[in-house]
């Protein structure tokens, strides 16, 4: 796993072989570059990508499911969990830019991203049932992007899509010509310029939607709404907005 802090963007590139495969090795690193990332003050997006392997990540190391007992596999779901949950609630945007193959374990990996920028004529699959295995993570966070049928018809088939697909069906936010690094950098940039605490506060409020009854989410996006009234970074934002300049957030 290589880390580079470019300007506002974390770019976090997977490293393990030319097809990136998921292992401890990959999951481990992962977590040390989350933890890395999280200590970095000016971090305002994240990019994860597959550098210059033949794939984003073309899944799980078939290795790693020999000779594993009860405790190791269940060490091994757990500890893969945790990755996922930190890298989905990490406090800015991230976005997964796909320029190979998301397969499995690689898509979920994609799917934990808050965007994802894919190559034109990339395949994507959650394809463990191929082997009778099961896509936990991929499963809910999948569901929740294109809908319980669409995702069931994926992962009872364990079928790749293409990317025209993916797009079409919301699970792809970008479809890129030639390079999805490069859009998906691009597309950091952007955001990067953007007020970092109203992006924190409107990635906290989206979660919400999911998972909050309406209600509940109402009330919460009024407590958020005060606060970015209050907030350092909406009073710079105005002022740029009447001073014609760009504004200078700071967060706060």
């Amino acid at each position: 796993m290589t880390v580079q802090i470019i300007e506002a963007t974390a770019e976090l590139r997977l490293d393990n072989g030319p097809l990136n495969l998921v292992d401890q090795t990959l999951l481990h690193s992962l977590d040390k570059a989350l933890t890395h990332v999280e200590k970095q003050s000016g971090v305002r997006a994240l990019v994860l990508h597959g550098g210059s392997g033949r794939a984003f990540c073309a899944g799980s190391d078939m290795r790693t499911f020999a000779g594993l007992g009860d405790s190791a596999a269940e060490r091994k779901i757990l500890f893969e969990d945790w990755v996922l949950r930190r890298l989905a609630a990490l406090p800015f945007p991230t976005i997964a830019a796909v320029d190979g193959p998301a397969l499995g374990g690689g898509l979920e990996l994609a799917l934990a991203c808050d965007l994802r920028v894919v190559r034109a004529g990339v395949s994507l699959g959650l394809t463990e049932s191929r082997i009778g295995g099961l896509a936990g993570n991929g499963a809910l966070r999948l569901t929740r992007l294109i809908g319980p049928g669409r995702a069931k018809e994926m992962l009872f088939t364990g079928e790749t899509i293409s990317v025209d697909k993916a797009l079409e069906w919301g699970l792809v936010n970008r479809l890129a010509a030639e390079s999805a690094l490069q859009e998906a950098r691009e597309l950091a940039a952007a955001i990067g310029g953007r007020g970092p605490l109203s992006n924190r506060l409107a990635k906290e409020l989206v979660e919400s939607a999911l998972d909050s009854p309406l209600g509940a989410g109402l009330a919460k996006a009024t407590v958020l709404q005060q606060r970015i009234f209050d907030s350092a970074d909406l009073s710079a934002g105005v002022a740029s907005f009447f001073d014609k300049r760009n504004a200078e957030f700071t967060g706060a």
